[in-house]
């Protein structure tokens, strides 16, 4: 028997497999179209990657390369500057004080330099800039052991070839400390072909690295110096790179490597690139679905975002805009710029208020300013093309400027570069300084310091009075009695001629005698300007001597004076000079009421002297004259000595505190310097006198030569007056 439900049903027939192909295929186009996309952007994505890669490799060849040359640039640079002061030391002889400003200089204007040595003949530092410390390490200061003997010898080895090949040499990398590694650089010294030492220069690698290597190629690639054995001395970053020298393994396709000669001894230089974050897949995806699905949406965000930037920037702009408006109208200090061509730019209402002029009638103005002195316009424009040309003096130009109601008043201007964002020059920024009101306070601190030292001569003439009457009157008793005598014999009847004529010259004498007194006290007490002159220092001395030979006479005190009349003049005001050696000269003499009457001399000597002895040098040869006053009297305390010199300080009873003080400005307002210096007891015993003695120095007179004889200013001419008189 059959089955009904077999027999009520039929079985599907297949379905050709032409049919099933067909079908599959327009629904496969989709997705082999997108594998397809993902494999033309995964084979587009893997070619730019490579070229990226191969790009980036190029570029690492470039900035290595250029790093090697900016540091080879900068080392030569540096190494230039020590040959300059190489050279000065072997040309002449050096102040050793002036040598360590220049090394100074070079040290903190030069970071790549640690230390500026100079060493003698025999290897021995004669002065380190900075200092070496107090165990007077030589290389390596800061290392102990090997370091410090390894550093040390390689120094020795570059000043052996220095001096053998007669230029710089480089010495073998040493380690300075823990963390850093350095090398020096010897420079030879010659003098009348001699070898007189060596100039070395101690760079470090760290250093070098840290200012001569700028921050974006820091932001790329990790630079490090290594030595022949692979040792890294310096690196910029200590950050450790997978496949830099310092890291697990290094990489040849992510570093290069470059010889670092100078200094040489194997050293090279190896750049390693900081691997990317750059992930593909991701990129890959964002990129296909941002692509596929929402291009437009992100392009309005993106746009929307754009324009709210926008305007938060231009919303910032207007608020630092009225910020700096506002600081600049608060500011006293006048501001103005102007353009390469001289036209001005730019006025801050300081500078408007100061010259009385709108800021309508100076912007777009070239010279001449409206604010110049008609008198001065030639000196104006001549600073105006100095500014231009970059001549601009560091510590400001002084010029004076006119309002429009014809009211003038001093300026200080000082002028800087106009830079803008792109690092280009488009002008000159000037700020300027009222300073009518602190040239007038110092023309007024002039004037009493003038008055002053009209004072303290007023002062030491009525402390002289009672002795300058004793030594008046005997003069004058000696012409009453010749008179007298005279007279008696003109009357007798035996008058005999030549007796007569010997006592009027002896009355003559004396007469000549009272009027060289009264004529010394009365250019000594009378107020007048300063007069530069050249004068002879010889004769500034004899007539102070003869001002306070009674003083000296009165208390017992010998005079001695050693002044060879074939000395130079100096340049100086008399009247100023006879002061200072007058007042050094009574202390002297007031120091020695308590010395045994034997014993109270008092020594006057000048010599001339080269510009070594502690004095400026002069316009001349750089030679001076040296005084020395001095005393066998008490000394000079300890406790006393740093505060000699000082305003208002006096040892004596009745003293102002303003003698020592007034002499040393006179001598430095000579271009001089004045000091004491104790005197040692020689034979020991302790009643003899030490006593002291006081020094200054004055520059010799420098003549001015023919073709300049007929521009001398008036002040500089010679004092004729004063050399009459005397």
């Amino acid at each position: 028997m059959s089955n009904p439900l077999r027999t009520g049903t039929s079985p599907s027939p297949a379905r050709p497999p032409s049919t099933n192909f067909g079908r599959a295929v327009p629904h496969a186009m989709p997705v082999v179209a997108m594998v397809l996309v993902v494999v033309l952007l995964g084979a587009f994505l893997w070619l730019l990657q490579r070229n990226e890669r191969d790009e980036q490799a190029l570029a690492l060849i470039k900035d290595a390369l250029w790093a090697e040359q900016n540091l080879h640039f900068q080392l030569a640079s540096d190494e230039d500057k020590l040959e300059r002061l190489a050279e000065t030391l072997g040309r002449t002889e050096v102040d050793m004080r002036q040598f360590a400003a220049m090394a100074r200089l070079v040290v903190n204007t030069n970071p790549a330099i640690e230390r500026v040595l100079w060493l003698d003949a025999q290897g021995r530092t004669q002065l380190a800039e900075p200092p070496l410390p107090g165990n007077g390490a030589t290389a390596g200061e800061n290392a102990d052991g090997d370091d410090s003997r390894l550093g040390e010898l390689n120094r020795i080895d570059a000043v052996r070839i220095a001096r053998s090949s007669g230029l710089r040499a480089h010495s073998a990398p040493y380690r300075v400390d823990a963390g850093n590694h350095g090398f020096d650089v010897a420079f030879p010294l010659f003098r009348d072909g001699k070898f007189a030492g060596a100039l070395v220069g101690a760079f470090s690698f760290e250093a070098m690295l840290t200012h001569h290597v700028p921050w974006w190629f820091a932001q790329r690639y990790q630079l490090e110096v290594i030595d022949a054995r692979g040792t890294v001395l310096g690196s910029k970053s200590r950050m450790s790179v997978p496949g830099s020298m310092a890291g697990p393994a290094p990489d040849p396709t992510r570093s290069h490597v470059i010889p670092f000669d100078p200094p040489g001894h194997g050293l090279a230089l190896v750049a390693t690139a900081y691997p990317s974050d750059s992930n593909v897949m991701r990129t890959v995806l964002v990129a296909a679905i941002f692509a596929l699905t929402g291009s437009a949406m992100w392009s309005l965000w993106s746009l929307r975002r754009h324009i709210a930037g926008r305007l938060r920037a231009e919303e910032a702009l207007r608020e630092e805009h009225a910020f700096r408006k506002a600081m600049e109208d608060s500011l006293t200090v006048g501001m103005r710029a102007r353009d390469l061509e001289g036209r001005i730019t730019y006025v801050n209402p300081a500078f408007c208020k100061m010259v009385g002029l709108e800021a309508e009638d100076l912007i777009g103005r070239g010279p001449p300013a409206p604010y110049w002195l008609p008198e001065e316009i030639d000196q104006a424009e001549a600073a105006f093309q100095d500014v231009l040309a970059g001549r601009a003096p560091e510590n400001g130009l002084e010029m004076r400027f006119q309002r429009p109601n014809g009211e003038r008043f001093d300026a200080l201007i000082y002028e800087a570069p106009l830079i803008d964002a792109n690092g280009r020059q488009t002008g000159w920024m000037g700020s300027v300084l009222d300073i009518t009101e602190r040239k007038r306070a110092e023309e007024l601190a002039r004037q009493q310091q003038e008055r002053l030292q009209q004072t303290s001569r007023l002062i030491t003439m009525g402390e002289m009075a009672s002795t300058l009457a004793h030594e008046l009157n005997q003069p004058l008793s000696a012409i009453a009695s010749y008179c007298t005598g005279c007279l008696n014999r003109l009357r007798s009847d035996r008058c005999d001629t030549e007796e007569v004529a010997a006592a009027l010259e002896k009355l003559a004498a004396q007469a000549k005698r009272a009027g060289l007194v009264v004529r010394r006290i009365h250019d000594f007490v009378r107020k007048r300007d300063p007069k530069v002159a050249p004068c002879s220092l010889a004769r500034v001395l004899e007539d102070c001597v003869g001002l306070a030979g009674s003083d000296a006479a009165r208390l017992g005190v010998r005079v001695e004076l050693d002044a060879p009349p074939d000395l130079p003049p100096v340049t100086g005001d008399r009247i100023l000079l006879q002061q200072v050696v007058l007042n050094l000269m009574r202390n002297g003499i007031e120091a020695m009421a308590r010395t045994p009457r034997a014993d109270r001399r008092l020594t006057v000597t000048v010599r001339l002297a080269g510009g070594d002895d502690g004095g400026q040098a002069g316009d001349g040869d750089g030679r001076v004259l040296l005084t020395e006053i001095r005393d066998h009297g008490c000394g000079i305390a300890p406790d006393v000595a740093d505060r000699l010199f000082s305003p208002f300080f006096t040892t004596k009873r009745e003293g102002m505190g303003m003698g020592l003080n007034i002499c040393r400005s006179i001598v430095e307002h000579h271009r001089g310097r004045l000091w004491f210096e104790a005197v040692a007891d020689v034979d020991g015993a302790e009643a003899a006198p030490a006593g002291a003695r006081f020094l200054f120095t004055l520059p010799v007179h420098a003549p001015v030569p023919n073709r300049l004889a007929g521009h001398a200013s008036p002040n500089n001419a010679p004092d004729h007056t004063a050399e009459a008189a005397e």
